[in-house]
Formats: structure tokens, C-alpha cells, sequence
């Protein structure tokens, strides 16, 4: 007896249905509420709905058109401030330990932690910015120009 794992394999199915191909300008619409029409009205009506079905589907692809990825708009503005920002906050952290240090004198040394606060929080920004758009230029995964603010630009 030909179990059923035997008969797909030999490529025997025992399914009664008989499969044709369509013809290469059928989209395979077929109209069953105008299948009681009879001849030449009922291909008329088919010839109408393949051409409004091919009508629909270009519209379908102009349409998605406008919806590529357009290539990414650089926020040069907001790396601009990101370099500005990096480049004082790490020479407010450079004066501020040199401050502190002793390197240079001098009259209150109290005063020199403030200035090194200030440049971590002038400096941390300026960073994380910077980092975003070196990743986002390299093309790394995860990483876009989308995510650094662009201030309305």
C-alpha cells in the first residue's frame, strides 16, 4: 500500500483538482458574480476589470513612489554646535584641572571645581552628539542623523 509521504515523493498526488498555468496577461481575477453572463458581455466585462485592475495597480506604484527612503538630511547646524560644544567643555576641563592642580595659580582654589562642572556638563552633550553623527556617516546599524536634533532647521 503507498503511504502518502511515498506518493509526494514519487510526485503522485491523489487530489482530483487539475491545475493549468495562466496565461502570461491573466492576473488572475476572475469575476464570479458575472459568471451567469453569458459570451461576449461577460469577456467585455472581464477586459473592463483587468483594465481597471491594471489602472489601480500603477496608481498603487506612483503612489508608493513618494514613499522611498530619500537619502538623509545632514543637520550640519546641530554638528557645528556639537564640535562647539565638545571643543569648549574639553578646554573648560583642561583649565579646570589645571586650576585645581596648581599649575596655575591661583587666589581661591575653591573656585575651580565649578569650572570643571561646567565643562562636563558643556562637554557631555557636545559628545553624545558628535558620536551619533560619526556613527550615522560611518552607515552603522542603529545609528541616523534623525536622532540629533536639528532645531526646526
Amino acid at each position: 500500500m503507498a503511504t502518502r509521504s511515498n506518493m509526494l515523493a514519487a510526485g503522485i498526488s491523489n487530489n482530483k483538482v487539475k491545475y493549468s498555468r495562466l496565461a502570461a496577461d491573466d492576473d488572475g481575477y476572475i469575476d464570479l458574480q458575472g459568471s451567469a453572463m453569458g459570451g461576449a458581455a461577460e469577456s467585455d466585462r472581464l477586459k473592463v476589470c483587468s483594465d481597471q485592475t491594471r489602472k489601480w495597480r500603477e496608481s498603487i506604484q506612483s503612489e508608493w513612489k513618494e514613499f522611498k527612503k530619500s537619502p538623509p538630511k545632514v543637520p550640519y547646524k546641530a554638528i557645528v554646535l556639537a564640535v562647539f560644544l565638545f571643543l569648549v567643555g574639553s578646554l573648560l576641563i583642561m583649565f579646570g584641572a589645571l586650576l585645581l592642580s596648581g599649575t596655575i595659580e591661583v587666589e581661591h582654589p575653591d573656585r575651580t571645581i565649578p569650572v570643571i562642572i561646567i565643562g562636563i556638563l558643556v562637554f557631555l552633550p557636545g559628545f553624545y552628539h558628535l558620536r551619533i553623527a560619526y556613527y550615522a556617516a560611518k552607515g552603522y546599524r542603529g545609528y541616523s542623523y534623525d536622532d540629533i536634533p536639528d532645531f526646526g532647521d
